[in-house]
């Protein structure tokens, strides 16, 4: 009966039209990943994710618990998960579980079939097509989902989406984004708190147990010796430095990292000063949104443009611009596009490049930037790093908005005090 469209209706908002559009895009993932399933080959990190899983399997060698990792100790779960079938499936299984993931926040999206919620699905679907090496091939994608369902699911099961959104964090440190936006706006930030530290008390009991509780928190320091990654925003004038030739700024390959970093000129000092930017930017976003709440502005459209600002500033004031850092933003995109329909149509549009000059850049056109500094190439990768800047600037503007709304709606619904 669910497929049968109800008078007035789309058809786009079909639970088969829906689920069929879901299935063509993972096929066509399939597809693509078939050379690689097939060979017992993997894409991108994913190498890395086998090797250390069966490290720790064959070897006993544990990362984050035997030794410093660059990771939360939870990104272990699903490197261990995939590793189900074997070393040569490995990559299947990978799929299997960012399939079963995108599905699970797919059906949350999809939820009530309303057209604003289908839109968002449809939306959402696009973007990680678009992402799609970054989106099968980082542990990114896996995190994605988790964060989407976590919002979504924060009016209604705040525990469970608390305990998504506290897993997400202990797999790839993003979501704590998102969190921080929670505790500053919603009424929900006391079961976050609760659950979280719960969640939290559980992995380090874990990790206790088996002797590698010095390891814990060794991912907050792995960063700190990292140059000025090509693809991060404030890498930009560095990186036209290097391609005009003025300075000694120049291309460097970290080999133990796997990275390209703009070394010389200003890229030093200016490495030296994204932590404390990122953490100020962190602080002034909240800031912004506590102001925000005691003026009044509406909780949801809040959270949602307070999610996108924090998770901006995460990526704008980063010495690291992984292409998977996109995936970051559709996920919180799509929940505000599923809340606030056309109000998020801007931010939307911007994702969509976003999205595709980023997947040109990486990896399609990549190896002509840090190769043979290709003036064409950096000329869409400092779009994209525009764009991304852009969208920051829009959320704070969102933020600023709402606050006024909020105190322009309070002096309407209150009398004036009587003189």
């Amino acid at each position: 009966m669910s497929s049968i469209p109800v008078a007035g209706q789309p058809s786009y908002t079909r639970s088969g039209v829906l689920w069929l559009t879901f299935a063509g895009v993972h096929l066509l993932f399939f597809g693509l990943l078939s050379p690689l399933i097939f060979t017992g080959e993997v894409l991108s990190d994913i190498q890395f994710y086998r090797q250390w899983a069966f490290e720790g399997l064959q070897d006993g060698q544990w990362q984050g618990i035997s030794t410093d990792w660059v990771y939360p100790i939870g990104a272990l779960a699903p490197m261990l998960l995939a590793a189900v079938f074997g070393y040569g499936p490995y990559q299947f299984a990978w799929f299997l579980i960012f399939t079963g993931l995108n599905a699970a926040a797919f059906a949350v999206l999809t939820a009530g079939r309303t057209r604003v919620r289908c839109i968002a699905a449809y939306w959402w679907l696009g973007i990680t097509a678009l992402l799609g090496p970054v989106a099968i091939g980082r542990i990114d994608g896996l995190t994605a989902p988790l964060v989407i369902m976590g919002l979504l699911w924060l009016a209604t099961r705040p525990v469970i989406a608390s305990l998504l959104l506290s897993a997400a964090t202990w797999i790839k440190v993003w979501p704590a984004a998102v969190i921080l936006a929670v505790l500053a706006v919603s009424k929900q930030r006391l079961t976050l708190l609760a659950t979280g530290a719960a969640f939290s008390a559980a992995v380090a009991a874990v990790v206790a147990a088996a002797g590698g509780l010095p390891h814990l928190l060794s991912f907050m320091g792995a960063q700190g010796d990292r140059g000025m990654q090509l693809e991060a925003p404030f890498t930009t004038p560095g990186l036209w430095q290097a391609i005009l030739g003025r300075s000694d700024a120049h291309i460097y390959e970290d080999t133990v990292i796997n990275t390209r970093e703009v070394r010389g000129a200003l890229g030093e000092p200016v490495a030296a000063l994204m932590t404390p930017l990122l953490a100020l930017a962190a602080v002034a976003v909240v800031l912004l949104l506590v102001w925000a709440v005691k003026r009044g502005a509406d909780a949801g459209a809040l959270l949602a443009a307070g999610s996108l600002a924090l998770v901006s500033a995460f990526i704008v004031f980063n010495k690291v611009g992984s292409p998977q850092f996109m995936l970051w933003l559709g996920a919180v995109v799509a929940v505000g596009v599923a809340w606030e329909g056309r109000a998020w149509r801007l931010p939307a549009s911007m994702m969509i490049a976003v999205a595709a000059l980023t997947t040109l850049v990486y990896p399609v056109f990549y190896e002509a930037l840090y190769n043979d500094l290709n003036v064409a190439v950096a000329v869409l990768l400092t779009l994209r790093n525009l764009l991304l800047m852009a969208l920051l600037a829009w959320s704070l503007g969102k933020i600023t908005a709402l606050a006024r709304a909020g105190k322009i709606s309070e002096s309407e619904v209150r009398p004036e005090p009587a003189p």
